[in-house]
């Protein structure tokens, strides 16, 4: 499986064409080890994983500013704090990724089968990136100017754990409109596992993806807004936030995979409009229907947007009832978002 990076290569090329001469080498490096990642077939071996349902077997590696996988063993299952903030910030969302996947979905860990979480940190030198790569997570460290450490939003974490389950569901195609869903479905798995780590419904949740990342020189809150797709970024040299909210605005390129990153606006904000208007916590509901749906054995692998609307709708019905308060919210922002007719 080729890696999920969580930063589009569009903005590393910005970077590559606008930004100062260490920036540029930094943004250079950073798109040359994301297409080695890509072509790449081969991966770690996993660790052991859980035999104990309801319990995470987790494994935090460094790097240490080499370009190696595992790299050496920091942190394991029930370890303290090291200290090192990467180190702690993986091992922590690691452990809230699960929890959410366990108690509110009953799923033990990626595969559903106890799969160790093994994450590798302090990737490389001025690292730009972080992805999944079809067996572990990795982390680089930002170049300290633009992007910080990619382990410092715990829902970039969860992002990228959410294509490892995708991978052992739908495996939905990494392109077009499949791609875009698979991309907005990490998304809105890592904004509930940001919500239920801080205790937030949905009037509080910021509903953004990735605050922190940008350092205090960009002009941006964050990568994206699931809540106003398309305003996470205005920035000089990144440019802005190309996301659309609307079917109108959709993009057409072969860039990005088919705009996986720009086109996931649509549906992100299609899940936003339905747990806004169910109100609560949006794991609960929203998030049930959303999970749902990935494990439905009809979502295949070249779903498109109107597929997966029809059967989030179908979802719904069957378990919170055809008349349900829930069937309509998703029949309705389906149809604010252009999917549905």
């Amino acid at each position: 499986m080729a890696a999920r990076p969580f930063l589009p290569p569009y903005l590393l090329e910005r970077v590559v064409s606008g930004g100062s001469l260490r920036l540029r080498d930094c943004a250079r490096q950073t798109l040359l080890v994301d297409s080695r990642f890509r072509a790449r077939t081969g991966a770690v071996a996993l660790p052991q994983g859980s035999l104990r349902r309801g319990e995470p077997a987790r494994y935090v590696h460094s790097a240490e500013h080499q370009q190696v996988l595992p790299g050496k063993l920091v942190r394991g299952e029930g370890d303290g704090e090291s200290g090192d903030p990467a180190i702690d910030e993986a091992y922590q969302g690691l452990g809230a990724t699960y929890r959410l996947f366990w108690e509110v979905y009953q799923r033990h860990s990626l595969d559903d089968r106890g799969m160790a979480l093994l994450a590798t940190v302090h990737y490389g030198k001025d690292y730009e990136n972080a992805f999944w790569d079809g067996n572990q997570m990795v982390f680089g460290d930002g170049d300290g100017e633009l992007f910080n450490r990619f382990t410092i939003a715990i829902d970039i974490i969860a992002h990228e754990l959410a294509h490892g389950v995708i991978q052992h569901e739908a495996a939905l195609e990494y392109a077009y409109q499949a791609g875009a869903l698979n991309e907005s479905l990490s998304d809105v798995f890592g904004s509930l596992v940001k919500q239920r780590q801080l205790e937030q419904d949905v009037e509080r949740a910021d509903w953004l993806i990735g605050e922190g990342l940008f350092t205090e020189r960009v002009a941006g809150r964050a990568l994206r807004s699931m809540a106003e797709p398309g305003t996470a970024y205005d920035d000089p040299l990144l440019g802005r936030d190309p996301q659309p909210g609307h079917m109108d605005d959709f993009v057409e390129t072969h860039e990005d995979n088919g705009g996986v990153h720009i086109n996931s606006g649509i549906p992100n904000h299609a899940f936003h409009l339905v747990a806004m208007a169910l109100g609560g916590h949006a794991w609960e509901r929203a998030g049930r229907v959303w999970y749902d749906t990935l494990v439905d054995r009809r979502l295949t692998h070249d779903s498109d947007f109107a597929a997966f609307a029809e059967l989030t709708r179908d979802n719904a019905a069957r378990r919170f009832g055809p008349s349900g308060q829930e069937v309509e919210a998703i029949r309705d922002a389906w149809r604010s978002v252009g999917v549905l007719p």
